[in-house]
């Protein structure tokens, strides 16, 4: 059973939010935690809070299991272009330059692995 959590119109662009999602993409959510509590990256400490609650949605989705038991892993994470504020910032000759103010929209989807012997 795979639980989801989203975040939105976080004020970074997306460029710069992916190089956090690719760093924890397919990995277990406790080695994603520990790698994200140690990245430097502004986004880092988003990704992190909204790992937390995809692992709570789980929890309330599956209470009857142990969250120490399972094997829960990042199944999916990816991150989408939010609303863009335009901005105008003088430029020389009495002109005038669009400022992009972009943000992005991250969605993480986290999911038990299932352990499969082939005896």
């Amino acid at each position: 059973m795979e639980a989801i959590a989203k975040l939105k119109n976080v004020p970074t662009s997306p460029r710069k939010m992916r190089l956090v999602v690719d760093l924890v993409r397919g990995k277990s959510v406790d080695r994603a935690l520990g790698i994200l509590k140690f990245e430097p990256k502004e986004g880092a400490k988003r990704i992190e809070k909204l790992l937390l609650s995809a692992i709570s949605n789980w929890q309330a989705k599956n209470s009857e299991a142990d969250i120490e038991d399972v094997d829960l892993y990042v199944k999916q994470i990816f991150v989408d272009g939010g609303r863009m504020l335009k901005r105008v910032r003088p430029a020389p000759q009495g002109r005038a330059h669009r400022i992009r103010k972009r943000s992005n929209h991250v969605t993480v989807v986290i999911d038990a692995r299932e352990n499969i012997d082939n005896n």
